[in-house]
């Protein structure tokens, strides 16, 4: 059952909401316009906000409800949620139903925090949309509410010895940087576009 639920979580993730959304009711494939992402940011900039909070939305709960499957199977005693939950964040970066070319890790990573550590969500949420408002780069703010996760979760750690949500966050954090390695030297140069809708 284990290898089953690595199976479910891995295709979960892989489920390119972007693309989907986008063929689906705009006729328009999201890889062929904006920076060419299948995540959120490049389906607010191509197909609107509306697009953009349904694929935001989806992309948190495949996260929120991989994490859940060991839980849902009864399994939790064998495999650690948050595993499988980085299962499927993996699937989300790298589909096998796109060419193994996916989002960048934010909304899905939230959707296993949300699962896992539902307070630190709200915190995250907070987070993002303050730097948001402030920065206009989405990229910026994603990378800095990562930062934030990582020492709320170092703290958290010490406090309650929650040692696999600490390594699991940094670990999300790590991949969602290295995913934003281009756009920080877009925003380096001044060519990253600034988001208008907040």
């Amino acid at each position: 059952m284990i290898y089953i639920t690595i199976i479910l979580a891995y295709l979960l993730g892989s489920i390119p909401t972007g693309l989907i959304v986008g063929k689906l009711f705009y006729g328009i494939d999201i890889r062929e316009h904006g920076s060419g992402n299948l995540g959120a940011t490049n389906t607010f900039r191509t197909l609107g906000k509306k697009a953009g909070i349904v694929v935001t939305v989806v992309d948190i709960l495949k996260g929120t409800v991989a994490t859940l499957l060991p839980l849902f199977f009864g399994i939790e005693h064998s495999v650690h949620p948050l595993v499988i939950g980085l299962i499927a964040v993996v699937g989300h970066m790298f589909p096998i139903f796109a060419k193994f070319k996916g989002g960048k890790a934010v909304a899905t990573s939230a959707g296993v925090i949300l699962a896992y550590q539902p307070l630190l969500f709200v915190f995250v949420i907070i987070v993002f949309l303050l730097t948001l408002k402030l920065s206009k780069y989405v990229s910026l703010s994603s990378i800095i509410t990562g930062i934030f996760a990582v020492l709320y979760t170092l703290v958290y750690m010490i406090l309650t010895h929650d040692w696999p949500l600490f390594v699991v966050i940094f670990a999300l954090v790590s991949f969602i940087v290295y995913r934003h390695k281009e756009n920080m030297k877009r925003i380096k140069n001044k060519t990253e576009p600034k988001v208008k809708w907040i």
